[in-house]
């Protein structure tokens, strides 16, 4: 059997800072300017294999259905998908599709609510936004873009994450 924790991501132009430091009596400003979202889904394993298609605009349950309607049709395993309870996840949609794919061999464990630091793709986001984009694709739509989508190529190769010491390599 194979596990996978599925999630969304949306990223704009501003960009996420954790924390940052200056001297003292000196102001540092980061530039950002409002921008559409770019949005992310997908599906993380221990490994960090990642399965994602980037969005540009909504995601709602029709893409969401969608995504699993294409992933079911590559399992040669029994597949177990944790997902969190977001209203597109909860729709009559999606729960009329589950039984379809669960006679495909896929399955969907709902973590309780509000619960996402038990949704492993969770760290993936985070490490994205705060870690692995560098400044400079915050300088405009296109290089956001294709910055996000570098990475995204990178994870699991270059740019992993060991889960069990939640150790990140790079």
């Amino acid at each position: 059997m194979t596990s996978f924790f599925f999630d969304e991501m949306g990223i704009s132009l501003t960009p996420t800072v954790p924390y940052g430091w200056q001297p003292i009596g000196e102001w540092i400003e980061i530039p950002s300017s409002r921008s559409k979202q770019i949005n992310v889904m997908g599906v993380l394993n221990y490994e960090s294999k990642l399965r994602c298609c980037v969005v540009e605009g909504s995601i709602n349950s029709d893409c969401v259905i969608g995504y699993f309607d294409q992933l079911s049709e590559t399992l040669t395993k029994k597949t177990v998908v944790v997902i969190d309870n977001a209203p597109v996840h909860t729709s009559n949609d999606f729960q009329n599709q589950i039984e379809e794919w669960e006679e495909k061999g896929l399955s969907f464990y709902f973590l309780p609510p509000y619960s996402p630091e038990l949704n492993l793709i969770e760290i993936l986001w985070r490490m994205i936004k705060q870690h692995w984009l560098p400044l400079s694709a915050y300088e405009s739509y296109q290089n956001l873009f294709d910055g996000l989508c570098d990475v995204l190529q990178r994870v699991g190769t270059e740019l992993t994450i060991d889960f069990e010491c939640h150790n990140i390599k790079t």
